[in-house]
């Protein structure tokens, strides 16, 4: 029997285990490997709208999409609820939807029409539809609430009507006339014209046809989406307006901040050093207050420091998502692309996840904390959290109302892999690398042990008055750009001035911090040092009037109604303003901190 020593059969186990951990990795990037090089095979076979190349008689697919009132663009269902028909051709050579168009609502599904590359289509029957009583009923709810239907010939969205309503008699457009133009092997335009106008009544046969001419163009492949833009409502002279009105506000609100503060704090400064030079029965005489009492508190923790940290870390990122997605939607128009904005985003979410962990995790550590993982999984779900958990409940009642809107269960497992596999690591990566480099507490002053009782003040001083008053000049400063924002989310208007909304953000931030460091200086003046919240909620409170105005919005400026619109308006808004409120508030933070400190470290204390 041999002998051999126990480390050694350690080794030998321990090796094995590596071997087959590695055989098994090597297995699944082999896989993987198979997987995209089938992808992209299977993407590249034939011509078709990944590409948007084709040769002469290559297939060209019409999608159908959705189909719904005019006056709620959300409220939108599958195009085959209604009793259409689909064509005769039975199979296509590829389909693809990704998961933020299903995110969207958007559900491609084959027309079945025929039609190839530069070959003209007769007017051809589709199918006869026998009128049933619920067809009948069907289309009649159809015409009375003016339901427009989407389609998409290469990647180009195409809007019909669906029947029009004339003598109180309804009628149903059956004739679909699609004119495609091309410009060498690529499509530029596709326009459709709905006719022959049928009388809907019980019992009758409906014929559905459809026809396709082809003809040549001119016009760039690059400008091809211009058409579906609208320079007039986004260009108009409004428009400029508020832009340069909020410019002008800019300049007067810094040039406002640096006269006043800069004159004050340098009456401060000399009073101090005035102080500091008496001797001490001078000193115990002299009238002294103001912000310097406080400097041994003023760095004390905020409250709740483990919610605060974790709104800090999110509005880090959630600034870094903004101006990357503002950045890529300007230089690659992103607008043209079904879905490719939303993911886009879903994207610069997950890759920024470790800002949200390193700055959310340092703060956290300065101030004192000691369950930094359970700050770490709170700053990293605190987002997601929201938007999944508002998204599941309007999703409920879409699958009630059966509408397009339903997320399907395999996006929500995506996204909650998404959220486990993807962004919980990175904001691990990230907390753990706040905390060692930037976790050290760097306050210019000591903190006391005992905190300092608030002196009563003017209720106009009081934190809540502050807050709801912090926030009145940056939304003045959006006012205006959410209107366009709003209108092209709610109406059929496509966003494509992003520019203007990269300008507007940036005054933004510079207006909250402006407006943030004086509500914080008022307050730090009137002896209270509760700043981290006040500084954070004065700039977030920007979002209570978003919101508000989006109630104006709904009740002014559309035509939404019903327990699906009203839940999926006000539901998506809530979420839109707190993120905007998550922003502002730490762009608020984040200028009034450096201000903090920067006053505290300039004066001698002893």
């Amino acid at each position: 029997m041999s002998c051999e020593p126990f480390g050694s059969k350690i080794d030998r186990t321990n090796s094995a285990k590596m071997r087959s951990f590695y055989s098994t990795l090597g297995r699944w990037w082999w896989w993987c490997v198979v997987a995209v090089t089938v992808s992209l095979t299977v993407t590249d076979v034939g011509a078709d709208e990944h590409n948007h190349m084709y040769e002469d008689h290559e297939e060209v697919v019409l999608w159908m999409n959705t189909v719904g009132p005019y006056h709620n663009r959300q409220e939108t269902y599958a195009y085959f609820s209604l009793p259409f028909c689909v064509g005769a051709k039975q199979s296509i050579n590829h389909y693809h939807e990704t998961m933020s168009e299903a995110l969207q609502g958007v559900e491609l599904e084959f027309s079945g029409y025929d039609i190839d590359f530069k070959d003209d289509i007769s007017p051809t029957e589709i199918c006869m539809v026998d009128l049933t009583e619920e067809k009948h009923k069907a289309f009649i709810y159809a015409v009375k609430n003016q339901y427009w239907y989407q389609m998409y010939i290469d990647d180009l969205p195409i809007w019909g009507v669906v029947g029009k309503e004339e003598d109180k008699k309804y009628y149903i457009y059956t004739h679909k006339k699609f004119d495609i133009s091309y410009n060498g092997k690529q499509i530029v335009d596709v326009t459709l014209t709905p006719e022959r106008k049928e009388l809907l009544r019980v019992g009758a046969k409906i014929k559905f046809t459809y026809e396709v001419n082809w003809k040549p163009s001119s016009v760039k492949f690059e400008d091809r989406f211009d058409k579906y833009l609208d320079p007039n409502f986004f260009q108009h002279r409004i428009h400029w307006f508020s832009i340069f009105n909020s410019f002008m506000m800019v300049i007067f609100l810094v040039g406002l901040v640096s006269m006043i503060l800069m004159r004050t704090l340098r009456k401060d400064y000399a009073r101090y050093s005035k102080d500091e030079e008496a001797d001490d029965m001078e000193r115990d005489l002299g009238d002294e207050y103001g912000w310097k009492q406080i400097h041994g508190d003023v760095f004390r923790p905020a409250s709740n420091v483990m919610l605060f940290s974790a709104l800090i870390g999110a509005g880090y990122q959630l600034t870094s998502v903004v101006l990357c997605v503002i950045t890529f939607a300007i230089l690659g128009e992103l607008y043209t692309e079904r879905g490719s904005m939303l993911s886009t985003t879903i994207f610069v979410y997950a890759a920024t996840s470790p800002i949200n962990g390193y700055f959310g995790g340092s703060l956290y550590a300065r101030m004192g904390g000691k369950q930094w993982i359970k700050q770490m999984l709170m700053s990293a779900f605190i987002v997601p959290a929201l938007v999944c958990g508002t998204a599941f409940f309007i999703n409920f009642i879409a699958i009630y109302y059966h509408a397009s809107r339903a997320i399907p269960f395999g996006t929500m497992v995506a996204v909650t892999c998404i959220c486990i596999f993807v962004i919980l690591p990175l904001t691990l990566i990230g907390t753990i690398v706040g905390r060692n480099l930037d976790g050290q507490p760097d306050y210019p002053c000591r903190v006391n042990a005992v905190p300092r009782p608030i002196p009563e003040k003017k209720w106009f001083m009081e934190p809540a008055v502050i807050i709801l008053l912090g926030g009145v000049l940056p939304f003045g400063s959006i006012f205006i750009e959410m209107y366009f924002i709003f209108t092209s989310f709610w109406a059929y208007k496509i966003y494509y001035v992003y520019g203007f909304m990269l300008l507007v953000f940036l005054i933004l931030i510079i207006v909250t911090v402006c407006v943030t460091i004086v509500c914080t200086y008022f307050l730090l003046n009137a002896e209270d040092y509760r700043w981290q919240w006040t500084s954070f909620m004065s700039a977030a409170s920007t979002s209570i009037y978003v919101y508000m105005y989006s109630f104006y919005y709904f009740f002014f400026k559309t035509k939404m109604y019903g327990l699906f619109q009203t839940a999926f308006y006000f539901g998506y808004m809530a979420l839109f303003s707190g993120a905007l409120g998550i922003i502002c508030g730490t762009v608020g933070y984040f200028g009034t901190n450096l201000f903090v400190r920067k006053i505290y470290s300039n004066v001698k204390i002893d």
